[in-house]
């Protein structure tokens, strides 16, 4: 969505927040314009659709740098949540089921793992937007680009006590390893040991797909509880997009044939979408071969 709205739409998102765009009525239209665009796409499909809010940014630390104080973050994160309801409202269907989930980032940057808290700091860290979450019509929360294990932990926490189903998803380096360094099958089992395995399921996103397809090819039990992506459209490294001045969108035809791979090593991963990079092209390409795959 970011990278959508500042290179294509030329919308200025300081620190990468698109919860900002809700501060004026031309920022919501812009807002609702993005997601009706995709959920449109799922009722012409019959498919599913996850209203994922645009709250990536909308947590303490990202908010206090933005101007948004506890009241005014925590308003922001229900309205884009009332958004969602809206736009579920509008298009979803008997066949295209809409599922609402409140987005949750990192604390930090997310490509680089800069700061890093205990698993507890995490659990009470993320609380407070989660808890925020559970006062609204968000049917789940999706913690993503989590780039170390103790913050999926602390979601898990955070998520489990407030009695929210929630997703975790990993973002990793070329090498298919997060930054840190562990695999994506050592993040997963430490997070499920770490909380009673709550999270319904994970995901990565933020990395091309050939960054992580070998890691998926092993055929072992942990790959089942992979139940979603969001790649990027680009091949580079996450250090070479942070100096990007130009966007690399790739090949979306390619990006669609590469997801039909995936999903052949990922049967229960059905949530599939875009991350940097991508839009309407590329997510229109997955969902044409991951069709026919999927059948």
């Amino acid at each position: 969505m970011e990278t959508t709205l500042i290179y294509h739409d030329g919308v200025d998102l300081p620190c990468f927040a698109a919860f900002t765009l809700l501060k004026t009525p031309d920022g919501i239209a812009r807002t609702r314009a993005y997601y009706a665009r995709y959920a449109a796409m799922a009722t012409n499909a019959g498919l599913g659709f996850v209203l994922e809010t645009p709250t990536w940014r909308a947590n303490a630390d990202w908010g206090a740098k933005l101007g948004y104080s506890r009241d005014a973050l925590a308003a922001a994160n229900r309205q884009a949540v009332a958004l969602m309801a809206e736009l579920r409202a509008e298009f979803e269907t008997a066949r295209s089921p809409m599922v609402i989930s409140g987005a949750i980032g990192p604390r930090g940057d997310g490509y680089n793992p800069d700061r890093l808290m205990s698993a507890a700091e995490a659990r009470d860290y993320h609380a407070e937007q989660i808890a925020t979450f559970r006062e609204t019509p968000a049917d789940m929360v999706t913690a993503f680009t989590l780039n170390y294990v103790n913050e999926g932990i602390g979601v898990a926490l955070a998520a489990k006590q407030a009695g929210m189903p929630a997703v975790i998803s990993f973002t990793v380096e070329t090498d298919g390893k997060l930054p840190t360094g562990e695999t994506i099958k050592d993040a997963i089992a430490a997070v499920d040991s770490a909380s009673g395995a709550s999270p319904v399921y994970y995901m990565i996103n933020c990395a091309h797909p050939t960054h992580f397809r070998e890691a998926l090819k092993s055929g072992e039990a942990w790959v089942e509880r992979i139940g979603g992506l969001r790649a990027n459209a680009s091949r580079r490294s996450h250090a070479e997009l942070d100096v990007a001045t130009e966007l690399d969108a790739g090949d979306p035809r390619e990006f669609g044939q590469l997801h039909a791979e995936l999903r052949r090593l990922l049967p229960r991963a059905t949530v599939l979408g875009g991350c940097c990079g991508t839009d309407h092209r590329h997510v229109e390409q997955i969902s044409l071969v991951c069709e026919t795959v999927a059948a």
